[in-house]
């Protein structure tokens, strides 16, 4: 009998940083309240509650001998700030926590407060540059350099 063990990933991050984006990329397997199936979330394009997809990675475990392979549960929350109180619910599940971060903007309010979130509720958290690919070739590496200098400090005690 294979043993799996689930992780839950929360993806958080300002409004329109792409976290939608990066939660179907990595995906492979969808909720049916996955990826802003909601009509009001179509309707007015912005993610409005949890979404949950999933991807599995199998082979042996060495530091986790007893399972062989691992669920990553991703945890699509809302970045807009009127919907904070539903990515505070879903903080209390997540195990480790992806921050997008839109480099085309930087940190921006929402990007703050879920990192205090990921603070108080996570042991771990990837900071994940998004949209690299929309900034001119001749500043995007100082740009990136830019954000990673801003994140590369952030360390998540609990």
């Amino acid at each position: 009998m294979s043993r799996v063990l689930n992780v839950n990933v929360g993806i958080l991050g300002h409004v329109d940083s792409g976290k939608t984006s990066v939660a179907k990329s990595l995906s492979t397997i969808a909720s049916t309240s996955a990826f802003d199936k909601n009509p009001q979330s179509k309707k007015r394009g912005i993610t409005l509650d949890l979404g949950f997809s999933s991807f599995v990675i199998n082979g042996s475990l060495p530091q986790n001998n007893n399972y062989d392979r691992i669920q990553f549960t991703l945890v699509d929350c809302p970045g807009h700030s009127s919907l904070i109180r539903t990515v505070l619910c879903g903080s209390q599940i997540i195990d480790i926590m992806l921050l997008v971060v839109d480099v085309t903007k930087g940190f921006q309010t929402q990007t703050s407060e879920c990192l205090v979130i990921g603070a108080i509720t996570c042991e771990q958290m990837v900071v994940v540059l998004n949209k690299c690919d929309l900034l001119p070739e001749n500043t995007r590496e100082q740009q990136i350099e830019k954000v990673r200098r801003i994140t590369k400090p952030i360390t998540v005690c609990k």
